[in-house]
């Protein structure tokens, strides 16, 4: 009851809220805490806010200011908003670079797509796929799309930039080949987050592999590359044999309907690839059949060796039929983050960024290919773009993306440095109108065209010389 007098006495109390529903919550609170815990409470005050704050809101400075950065938001993004640096690698229709924003010094990762390389090989539904499902999903395990411009020769995806170089990297390339079982199992824990987020947004990636897990400065890692990743409508299921071959599940392979269960099959592929340092399904640099690895999927149980605890081999063990699967019984990523391998892993904290990796990548060294060693893009030889093709063009590249570039303008202090108000609650100069000069009303096409403001000299009246044609 102490407590309860402390909070209608503490400065931050809400007095639209009834002292019954308060009471109710700190019960619940006791009992069984949980996110809907203030489901009412939240609900209540947002019918509150909706009525007269939020007229008085609209009719403030507050709101103009607002329209400011929304006007900001919304500006034409060229190729001359940006700065180009060193090529990072390659994708699938084009280089990747990195890139600074001119404006605000942040650096990105421009993933450019070639015009006649996308066009040549049909790749307009899937370039497009990519940029919807990037720009919708917002997770801090998935690299978020900053901006989507055009230029004459490639359309650009301005991603976040992975210092830290991809896992692939760094399992055979620095030093012995894998990692320590609490490093992989790490990792695991953050991809089975970047997962869960996707599969919440009913996406379905279908490309996990080394090769698309970066890390960035700080050593966590982002999910890349969502080239084949695919909505799934609600109560739906589909089919495809896509992906890479060795991280395909049997059911893939066997070109049968799925939902989510391929993207747990190859977690449990990659974490196997993490503890031995070796696929499981096929040794690197030793060319095997795509028909022998799909075989080696579908009937050959994997081999442990002792660099394996008692609970990675059980959370590696595949299981071929979907419906068995860890993921797949009905409680999703739940399921995987309940097995006892991410025991030591606290969920809450690792989501919200406050758990320290592993590995931190020393920010002098560059952990990608040297640019020579990069190969180049061949020319593209007859394709034509022709104007049906503005069309696509024009889907791509929008612009701004509303929560990475807020964020953009948080971190690099351009929100502080502009958002400024005047101390004594006077309207900042800029946001007073009443000090601006009216402009000058519109004239109809007619004046325009024939008034004597835009006269041509040649008409009979005008007081100048007639122009000589």
């Amino acid at each position: 009851m102490e407590a309860f007098i402390c909070v209608f006495q503490s400065e931050e109390y809400v007095s639209e809220l009834e002292g019954s529903m308060m009471v109710q919550c700190s019960e619940r609170l006791q009992e069984n805490a949980s996110k809907e815990l203030f489901k009412d409470c939240t609900k209540l005050i947002h019918d509150f806010l909706a009525m007269a704050p939020f007229a008085d809101y609209l009719d403030s400075m507050f709101f103009n200011r607002f329209l400011q950065w929304k006007w900001l938001e919304r500006q034409p993004v060229t190729k001359n908003t940006f700065r180009q640096y060193r090529v990072l690698g390659k994708g699938g229709f084009g280089e990747v670079c990195a890139c600074q924003v001119r404006a605000t010094g942040k650096m990105y990762a421009c993933k450019k797509l070639e015009k006649k390389r996308i066009k040549k090989r049909k790749g307009e539904a899937m370039a497009l796929n990519e940029k919807q499902i990037l720009e919708k999903v917002n997770s801090r395990f998935v690299v978020s799309l900053a901006y989507a411009y055009e230029t004459k020769e490639a359309l650009c995806l301005v991603l976040t930039l992975m210092n830290g170089g991809d896992l692939k990297f760094h399992i055979y390339h620095m030093g012995e080949a894998g990692f320590s079982e609490d490093r992989a199992v790490f990792y695991a824990a953050e991809i089975c987050c970047g997962l869960q987020d996707l599969h919440q947004e009913r996406i379905v990636y279908r490309d996990l592999k080394p090769e698309n897990i970066l890390l960035d400065d700080h050593g966590h890692i982002r999910i890349s590359d969502l080239g084949l990743a695919v909505h799934i409508p609600e109560g739906e299921t589909i089919k495809g044999r896509v992906g890479t071959v060795g991280y395909m599940s049997p059911e893939v392979v066997d070109n049968e309907r799925y939902t989510f269960s391929p993207d747990w099959w190859a977690l449990g592929c990659l974490l196997f690839e993490m503890i031995e340092g070796q696929s499981p399904f096929q040794q690197r640099k030793k060319k095997i059949k795509r028909e022998e690895v799909e075989r080696l999927v579908k009937e050959v149980e994997e081999e442990y060796s002792d660099k394996f605890s008692e609970d990675a081999k059980n959370i590696c063990k595949q299981v071929r039929d979907p419906s068995k699967r860890l993921g797949c019984l009905g409680g999703g990523a739940s399921e995987v983050k309940g097995h006892p391998i991410f025991k030591p892993i606290n969920f809450k904290r690792l989501e919200a960024g406050m758990l320290e990796a592993p590995f931190v990548p020393d920010p002098q060294a560059i952990y990608c290919k040297d640019v020579l060693d990069i190969e180049q893009f061949s020319t593209v030889k007859g394709v034509e773009i022709e104007e049906k093709d503005e069309s696509f063009y024009n889907k791509v590249s929008t612009g701004c993306v509303s929560i990475p570039w807020q964020n953009e303008m948080i971190e690099t202090e351009c929100f502080v440095e502009l958002n400024v108000f005047e101390q004594d609650g006077a309207v900042p100069p800029d946001l007073d109108w009443r000090g601006q000069p009216a402009s000058p009303p519109k004239q109809g096409l007619l004046q325009r065209l024939f008034g004597r403001a835009d006269c041509c000299g040649n008409c009979s009246d005008s007081d100048d010389e007639p122009t000589r044609l």
